[in-house]
């Protein structure tokens, strides 16, 4: 049985609506987009009904104001992949981290991809340095002191203001590929630790997340032994976790272990409780016998196998290969190593302009309240 239709319980209101989206429609063309939208009248509309505060209702306006503009500014590059770069704003240039990202960031352009950073300085602006203007996106935050984007991104029309922290980390984490952290403070374990979380309880479509220490660094590897002595010692996380993240200190393994996981795996989505793998090159029948006795342990019921594009996936990226899996939605790590294993299969790297949109996983369709 389906869920109700959230919608107002007024039905001469709701007429209304169905007469603004219409109207809209006539103007600006159907997009496939209506019941979104509508949803988003409705809900706009309840806050009215609810008798919403004003700092509550400011709040939720002006967060969909601030998506809808971050969204607009992407959408030119949404084949292009991209690499959320977070790091310290204090570190100086000269210093061997700043270093570090610079020459990662000007090695993954190179590459064909482009670079996300919070647009301040330090890390931030040695990854833009390294890119360069015309690969590089700034999301910057208003702060309680003033903050200015640094000198390569500002007055870029790739730069975007955020006033809040959540609008800000979801176009990071909905818009990146890979995640690359480097040496920093709060903000840059907030940001590594909401990655790896989310990806974890499968909130997020996989992806690399490289922690990069400056060469000779300890930085990242004090944290992985925390992460392995009190985390992992302790069963509060397992150990196919620790696939979830890479730690080096050179940076041609983090252009690697960056790029490379889009050797051959391209894309996902679940469709009802199967989720498909997109894949350029598919594995013949040995492969495949190999790919179910390795990863049997993460299928719930029947087996990994090749299929053709599902019909709910009509008109995305249809020249893709699929591999098909009931995953039991529990074992990221382990859904990490068998993306590895199909990248192996892969004679060479993929094109770099070569992204497709992702659909990042969600719950189920709002009903009536």
């Amino acid at each position: 049985m389906s869920p109700p239709r959230f919608e107002l319980p007024d039905a001469e209101l709701n007429l209304r609506l169905e007469e603004l989206l219409d109207g809209a429609e006539a103007r600006y063309g159907a997009n496939g987009n209506r019941e979104a939208v509508r949803q988003l009248m409705v809900a706009a509309m309840r806050l009215v009904s609810d008798r919403a505060g004003r700092s509550d209702a400011r709040l939720l306006a002006n967060a969909v104001k601030e998506l809808r503009h971050a969204l607009r500014v992407f959408a030119p590059y949404e084949h292009v992949r991209k690499v959320a770069v977070f790091g310290s704003a204090r570190t100086q240039p000269g210093d061997p981290a700043f270093e570090a990202a610079r020459r990662f960031a000007e090695h993954v352009a190179a590459q064909g991809w482009m670079v996300i950073t919070g647009a301040g300085d330090g890390i931030m602006g040695a990854a833009q340095l390294g890119a360069g203007r015309e690969h590089s996106f700034g999301v910057n935050i208003h702060l309680p002191w003033e903050q200015h984007p640094n000198a390569v991104i500002a007055g870029d029309p790739k730069l975007i203001n955020f006033r809040y922290f959540f609008t800000r980390k979801l176009a990071f984490l909905k818009e990146a590929h890979a995640i690359a952290l480097f040496p920093g403070g709060f903000g840059t374990h907030d940001e590594g630790f909401e990655a790896l979380t989310l990806i974890q309880t499968g909130r997020s479509e996989i992806l690399p997340v490289v922690c990069v220490d400056a060469p000779g660094g300890h930085y990242w590897r004090d944290w992985q032994r925390y992460v392995e002595t009190h985390l992992l010692a302790r069963e509060l996380i397992s150990p196919d976790d620790l696939a979830l993240f890479h730690v080096t200190d050179d940076v041609d393994d983090a252009v690697r272990e960056t790029v490379d996981f889009y050797r051959n795996y391209h894309s996902s989505r679940f469709v009802d409780d199967v989720l498909v793998l997109r894949v350029r090159v598919a594995p013949d029948a040995a492969q495949l016998a190999a790919l179910n006795a390795e990863f049997a342990d993460v299928v719930v019921d029947g087996r990994l196998a090749v299929t053709a594009p599902l019909p709910e996936e009509k008109g995305e990226d249809s020249d893709l290969a699929r591999l098909r899996l009931h995953f039991d939605r529990r074992r990221a790590g382990r859904l990490r190593l068998l993306i590895d294993r199909l990248n192996e299969l892969a004679p060479e790297p993929a094109r770099p302009h070569d992204a497709s949109a992702r659909v990042m996983p969600g719950g189920s369709e709002p009903g009536e309240e």
